[in-house]
């Protein structure tokens, strides 16, 4: 596929989903999350892992609040991403510390001191789409998929089951696949992937 009908795919399906998921009354989406949330948790990887990296939540996405705060009381090192020169920095966080809002509209920390990427057990990764192989469609800027190409973290996608599709999402080669989706109804392993994990 040339990169200009990638990139046009990539548009349709950002925008479908993306309406799809705008449409869930907030109450939906709150409660759905906490459903998320439990099966992210639920991972072995997770439940080993002394540091995570998660995402400040925007929009219509999976609420992340009550993660971050679980995580943190538990005595994992937290560490949300903050864009610098146009590349993704993971930052040291703890719930209140003082955050400045986005271009996209998410909160990423002011003060917090970077953290060596190598040290990052399990990423939490958001997007619009995924399908059953990993593939995934963001929001655009290919910041997580520079970020994560020589990470050896397990990465995990949080979305709501509606955001996974069943046919294959357009990929182009620098394009990363996810280790595992969940989802307030499945936990789905991604078969075949070759792991950036040790887990």
């Amino acid at each position: 596929m040339k990169s200009s009908e990638l990139k046009r795919a990539k548009r349709r399906t950002r925008r479908a989903v993306l309406d799809d998921r705008d449409a869930l009354p907030a109450e939906v989406r709150e409660e759905r999350g906490e459903r998320v949330v439990e099966r992210f948790l639920e991972l072995p990887q997770v439940q080993r892992a002394k540091t995570v990296m998660l995402f400040s939540h925007f929009g219509s996405e999976v609420p992340t609040g009550s993660l971050i705060r679980r995580l943190h009381e538990r005595g994992v090192v937290i560490a949300l991403p903050r864009i610098e020169e146009g590349h993704l920095v993971p930052v040291g966080y703890a719930p209140g510390d003082p955050t400045s809002t986005t271009s996209f509209g998410a909160q990423e920390p002011i003060d917090g001191t970077p953290l060596d990427p190598a040290s990052i057990d399990v990423v939490a990764v958001p997007g619009v789409a995924f399908d059953r192989g990993g593939s995934r469609v963001g929001y655009g800027g290919g910041y997580y998929d520079r970020f994560l190409r020589n990470l050896p973290a397990y990465t995990v996608a949080m979305a709501f089951s509606l955001q996974v599709v069943e046919e294959a999402l357009p990929a182009g080669r620098f394009d990363l696949p996810v280790q595992a989706i969940v989802t307030e109804d499945e936990t789905i392993r991604v078969a075949n992937l070759n792991s950036r994990s040790t887990a």
